[in-house]
C-alpha cells in the first residue's frame, strides 16, 4: 500500500503541472502558433502573388514580342516591295532607254543607208558621165586620125 499512497501522491503532485503544461501549450497555441501560421499564410499569398505576377508580365512580355515580329514581318514585307517596285521601275527605265537607243540607232542606219545611196546614185551617175566623156574623147582620138588620113 505505501507504494498506491507514493503513487497516489505523484499524481496529485504532478497535476499542478500538467495544468501548468496545458497553459504551456494553450498559450503557445494562441500567441505563437496563430501568428506563425498567419505570418506562413501572409508569405504564402505573397509569393503565390509575385508568381502569379510574374506569370502575368511573362505573358505581356511574350504577347510584346510576338507583335514586335509581327510588325518586324510586316515592315520586311514592305521594304521587299518597296525594292521590287524600285527595281521594276528602273528596268521600265532601262527598257525605255534601249527601246530609245534602237530606235536611234535604226534611224542613224536609215539616214546611213540613204546617205550611201545618195552617194552611190552620185557616183554612178558621175561615172557615167565620165564615161560617155571618155567615150567622146576616145571617138574624137580614133576618128579624127581616120579622117585626116581619108578612111583607109
Amino acid at each position: 500500500m505505501d507504494t498506491l499512497n507514493r503513487l497516489g501522491e505523484l499524481l496529485l503532485n504532478s497535476i499542478p503541472t500538467v495544468i501548468c503544461l496545458l497553459v504551456v501549450w494553450i498559450a503557445y497555441r494562441n500567441i505563437v502558433q496563430r501568428k506563425l501560421q498567419q505570418v506562413l499564410a501572409e508569405r504564402h499569398s505573397r509569393t503565390e502573388g509575385a508568381i502569379q505576377e510574374a506569370q502575368a508580365q511573362i505573358a505581356k512580355a511574350e504577347s510584346r514580342t510576338s507583335e514586335y515580329e509581327q510588325r518586324l514581318r510586316e515592315a520586311r514585307s514592305q521594304i521587299y516591295k518597296s525594292q521590287e517596285a524600285r527595281r521594276r521601275h528602273i528596268m521600265e527605265k532601262r527598257s525605255a532607254a534601249l527601246a530609245e537607243a534602237r530606235q536611234q540607232a535604226d534611224e542613224m542606219v536609215k539616214r546611213a543607208q540613204a546617205s550611201l545611196e545618195r552617194d552611190a546614185q552620185e557616183a554612178r551617175s558621175t561615172l557615167q558621165h565620165q564615161a560617155e566623156t571618155l567615150a567622146e574623147q576616145i571617138i574624137h582620138l580614133i576618128l579624127k586620125p581616120m579622117a585626116v588620113t581619108g578612111g583607109r
